[in-house]
């Protein structure tokens, strides 16, 4: 009977410590998530004290861990300063014992200092795991993990990888006469510059696909008798934009003449798009070989 009294007492115990733990677990996830969501969205950086977070808390990063309140609320100040029209959204959140997992997204338009950045104007749109440690329901612990790099390239600090594939496809398919894929790869409002003093010059800026193919490849395909691209390298550069020095091969059939000279292309993209095009070309030599 004793021993039946005993496993009683130990079952017992157990069932009401996991209850306990669960209880305690469901309040430090509402406390969090609040806190957080009032914190970003509303701007209460006040909100990192010591009632809702250990006073020794630490900000783990790879450039060096942070440790207490102040380091802590200095830290995540970045976020407030740098961003206006900010949506922190709690996409996911659970948790065991002392230990929290959440999956965020946060967007925002870079209108301020962020950690050193000078605004941009650019908005951005990332999402995040935070792994968290509570402690007598205070915030003890956090280490969040995002893509940096994607949150570069949208501040338009990192060119997006992709842009080179993209005008490299570009050029293959005017290469092959597909012009319905050259115009493709242009953004709805592109902004297209002949070079100064280029006969095609006089419709700059061309906006739009349809411009650009009216003023501008429709005009070239009436004017030569052929027009090639040769050595065609692409350059990657900063602020999403790609740099293509190349040689045009061409005879015009009004004169008979033909030309080959040296070219350069500075394309600017977005979002796998293009935006922006600026021819830079030899016109003199362009000019005389028009002439009969």
């Amino acid at each position: 009977m004793k021993t039946s009294k005993l496993l009683l007492a130990i079952a017992f115990l157990s069932i009401s410590t996991v209850f306990a733990q669960k209880s305690n677990i469901e309040k430090d996830l509402k406390m969090y998530e609040q806190v957080w969501s009032d914190i970003v969205n509303k701007g209460q950086i006040e909100l990192i004290n010591d009632k809702n977070f250990d006073p020794n808390v630490v900000q783990i990063n790879n450039t060096g861990n942070l440790e207490g309140i102040t380091a802590f609320r200095d830290y995540y100040q970045n976020f407030l300063t740098g961003f206006s029209d900010i949506k922190f959204t709690v996409e996911n959140i659970f948790g065991q014992d002392n230990k929290i997992v959440k999956h965020w997204n946060f967007t925002g338009k870079h209108t301020g200092d962020f950690f050193g950045i000078p605004a941009t104007g650019k908005r951005v749109d990332v999402e995040g795991v935070t792994l968290v440690k509570m402690k007598d329901g205070r915030i003890a612990q956090e280490q969040d993990f995002m893509d940096n790099g994607v949150l570069m390239q949208q501040l338009g600090l990192v060119s997006d990888p992709n842009n080179i594939t993209v005008v490299d496809n570009l050029y293959k398919a005017f290469a092959k006469g597909d012009i319905p894929a050259v115009l493709g790869a242009m953004d709805a409002k592109i902004v297209w510059n002949e070079a100064e003093s280029n006969a095609l010059a006089d419709g700059n800026p061309y906006i739009g696909p349809d411009a650009v193919l009216n003023g501008v490849f429709v005009r070239l395909g009436g004017q030569h008798e052929y027009f090639k691209l040769e050595n065609v390298q692409l350059h990657g550069m900063d602020n999403n934009q790609v740099l293509a020095t190349l040689r045009y091969d061409a005879k015009f059939k009004e004169s008979g003449k033909a030309y080959n000279a040296q070219v350069a292309h500075l394309w600017t993209l977005k979002d796998g798009k293009i935006i922006g095009f600026q021819q830079y070309v030899d016109t003199k030599k362009l000019a005389d070989s028009e002439k009969k």
